[in-house]
């Protein structure tokens, strides 16, 4: 089998990660190679970017006119849902994701503003500059059925909100893998200096995007109760061994000291959201004092801002 030009990670036979700046795709299915190939699956969709990446792996891995049973997503902010558009335009496959979650991706809602204030670093400081606006998949996209995942048999997905309100993470019982999407992730995605150098570190949702912390709480309990064995988040590299549910464990157990901010928009008022997408918002947080807009000096900030945004944070549909 060619290998395609962006390396990819073999978590399992049939589970392997790509990288597309800083955000994960999994691509679930045995590769063609295998006598007992089956059809496939792709969870999240990356950056706008990674479109022409994720079809170039799919070719290598599955053959050069397969395409996925399904495309899953954990929950559609932008960097996951960034390719999804180019990615549909090669593909006539259908988008699941939870009933929740359904606003912000047949253009009824957008999702609330992100939090500058909260998670100390400098990912956390120029999220405003992150887009947070849905996107409109029509009817492409389709509610999860209960407790099953379409393209992926053997796999089940529980609901963890707190980061999103349709968050959802994917569970195989057989071998004790998650993929967690950002209910945890395993660098601390606010610091730019722990995305570029990818350090490993089990940690809470991304806090700049999440709305609501007390279930963000329950949804880290939740995941650490099924006692996985690899956990394949959305952000960082997989972890994997006998010492993960531990690690799991404590994050549940010790929550709010380890991922739960002390202040921020969201942390005492959650962001109100329903099946029509968001029905009320607590007040943003005041500049006063040292401006959380602010880092070692203006041009750096705004220099570093403008880069992230025009790399990552386009969507090739504007």
């Amino acid at each position: 089998m060619d290998q395609p030009q962006h390396a990819i990670e073999e978590l399992t036979r049939d589970v392997a990660r790509l990288r597309i700046g800083f955000v994960n795709v999994y691509f679930v299915g045995l590769p063609r190679a295998s006598a007992d190939a089956t059809p496939w699956a792709l969870v999240d969709a990356g950056l706008a970017m990674g479109a022409a990446q994720i079809l170039e792996v799919a070719a290598a891995r599955f053959g050069e006119n397969s395409r996925p049973a399904a495309i899953i997503l954990t929950h559609g902010h932008f960097d996951h849902v960034g390719a999804l558009q180019p990615l549909l335009a090669m593909w006539d496959v259908p988008v699941y994701a939870h009933t929740l979650e359904l606003p912000f991706l047949t253009g009824r809602a957008d999702y609330p503003p992100p939090d500058p204030t909260v998670g100390g670093g400098m990912m956390a400081r120029l999220s405003p500059l992150f887009p947070e606006r849905g996107i409109d998949l029509g009817e492409r996209v389709k509610p999860l059925p209960s407790g099953s995942i379409p393209g992926m048999p053997g796999w089940n997905w529980v609901h963890t909100p707190g980061h999103s309100p349709g968050h959802v993470s994917l569970f195989r019982q057989v071998d004790r893998l998650m993929i967690a999407g950002d209910a945890v992730t395993t660098t601390k995605q606010e610091s730019v200096w722990s995305v570029m150098t990818q350090k490993q570190e089990l940690s809470g949702p991304p806090s700049y995007f999440t709305i609501d912390w007390e279930r963000a709480r329950r949804s880290v309990a939740t995941i650490a109760s099924l006692k996985p064995l690899i956990v394949a988040t959305g952000h960082g590299q997989p972890m994997r061994g006998d010492s993960v549910p531990a690690a799991l464990a404590d994050l549940a157990r010790d929550f709010d000291r380890r991922a739960k901010p002390k202040r921020g928009r969201y942390v005492t008022t959650p962001a109100e959201t329903d099946e029509t997408g968001v029905i009320a918002l607590p007040p943003p947080p005041r500049s006063g004092g040292v401006q959380w807009g602010m880092l070692s000096g203006v041009a750096v900030a705004a220099f570093a801002g403008t880069w992230l945004y025009r790399r990552f944070g386009r969507r090739t549909s504007e």
